[in-house]
């Protein structure tokens, strides 16, 4: 039996536990081929350890790592080699500057759902004390970022029964069942990500339902995949929603549409 290419307890230069540089410097070969951030991850990790920031990394260069915490961050870079997001193995994400704490149980928050909170900030210019939904929350990224925005914005948590909003975002499952990226993504929750065999299900679930829970003149925003936009612009005209745009990404890439309520209803 051969013996594993990266064995979980190195013993840098020789010498176990070893310097902390020795161990970022194995940390980062052993995630080469699992991670286009190699020592980025790296350094995330051995923080999370010794709490501190990735500055403190370099003045605690040639402090040697105890036994304890060389095996714990050993079993972390072991389960980073096996794909496990980053923000799972901290528990921590940021987004719109703000920590937030993530699980398995939700997806994490990604920086293209930033444009939908740039968007619904921009809707809401000049609208006093506007009120807001966010549908299908999981970390409760969009909420949190547009409450710290503007803390004006009311009912937050409340039940949605016979309410009426000026803006409802949503960045709901897209995903089709058996697309191929999945496998990518085995570590996050699959009801997070799918929906039904053309990723659409959800989008038209709530296109059709948004409506009466709309102001007149209130508006729909939301997020899905880089090829659903003429789909998703196509599913809100269907419904009977105007003044419908789509905008990219910073990759160029359609990712979020927005729909209005006629104002005369």
């Amino acid at each position: 039996m051969h013996a594993p290419d990266n064995p979980p307890v190195p013993p840098p230069q020789g010498n176990a536990p070893g310097r902390l540089a020795d161990w970022l410097g194995w940390a980062t070969g052993a995630l080469q081929s699992a991670s286009d951030s190699a020592r980025l991850d790296a350094e995330i990790l051995l923080c999370e350890l010794l709490r501190c920031n990735r500055a403190g990394l370099v003045i605690r260069a040639d402090e040697v790592l105890t036994t304890e915490l060389a095996l714990r961050y050993a079993a972390l870079i072991e389960r980073r080699q096996q794909g496990e997001p980053v923000a799972y193995l901290t528990g921590r994400r940021e987004f719109w500057s703000l920590e937030l704490h993530v699980s398995p149980a939700v997806l994490i928050p990604r920086p293209d759902t930033e444009l939908l909170v740039e968007w619904a900030l921009e809707r809401l210019r000049g609208v006093s004390a506007p009120l807001l939904a966010d549908l299908g929350t999981g970390s409760g990224a969009i909420a949190l970022a547009l409450a710290s925005e503007r803390p004006d914005a009311r009912d937050w948590l409340v039940p949605l029964a016979g309410e009426r909003f000026d803006l409802i975002v949503s960045n709901p499952p897209y995903v089709a069942e058996q697309d191929p990226h999945l496998r990518d993504l085995r570590f996050e929750p699959r009801r997070a990500l799918t929906a039904g065999a053309d990723g659409l299900s959800d989008l038209r679930r709530i296109a059709a339902d948004a409506l009466g829970y709309l102001k007149p003149g209130g508006a729909l925003l939301l997020e899905h995949g880089a090829e659903q936009g003429a789909a998703v612009r196509a599913l809100l005209h269907q419904q009977g929603y105007g003044a419908i745009e789509t905008r990219r990404d910073l990759a160029g890439l359609e990712r979020a549409t927005l729909g209005v309520k006629s104002a005369h209803e």
